[in-house]
């Protein structure tokens, strides 16, 4: 009867302290694309320890939204480590994300990390679907030099910050 005892005791012991996923159903805005798990998600900084000196890598992860396109939510723009952007794009076009509201959301992007050239015309285009003022669209006038992203997949979760 002991032994019984002690045994429920150290059963009922592992199953409270077993740990939560901390991004669970309950604050996924939506799943978009082809379907992707969490699972082996890493961060934009060890995004480019990856990628080093390549032009392009395979990858998942995990950033914060800062603004997705107001035009159609065929775009979205991820904070990376250093601070900067990464434009995200979505595999042929096939699906997009809500155009409002997004911005401080968490996302899960899986797909293809680029280094790219964008000129003025079209950093200007962007401009313009993310809603920028003229004097704002006309201030841009060079060409930037940066990363790209195009996702297969997509899992945004809920800002947990208040």
């Amino acid at each position: 009867m002991k032994k019984t005892l002690a045994i429920l005791l150290i059963i009922s012991i592992f199953a409270c302290s077993e740990q939560k996923d901390t991004t669970n159903d309950a604050n996924i805005v939506g799943s978009y694309g082809a379907e992707i798990t969490t699972e082996g998600a890493v961060s934009t900084s060890a995004m480019m320890n990856k990628l080093g000196n390549q032009d392009s890598l395979f990858v998942k992860i995990s950033s914060e939204i800062v603004t997705t396109c107001a035009m159609k939510g065929c775009w979205m723009n991820l904070v990376l480590a250093d601070g900067e952007e990464m434009r995200v794009t979505f595999k042929d076009y096939a699906f997009f994300v809500p155009k409002e509201g997004m911005g401080g959301n968490q996302a899960i992007i899986e797909g293809y990390v680029k280094r790219v050239v964008t000129d003025a015309a079209t950093l200007q285009h962007y401009a313009e679907d993310a809603g920028k003022t003229e004097q704002e669209i006309a201030s841009i006038t060079e060409d930037k030099e940066g990363l790209t992203f195009e996702a297969l997949g997509v899992i945004i979760f809920e800002s947990t910050e208040d």
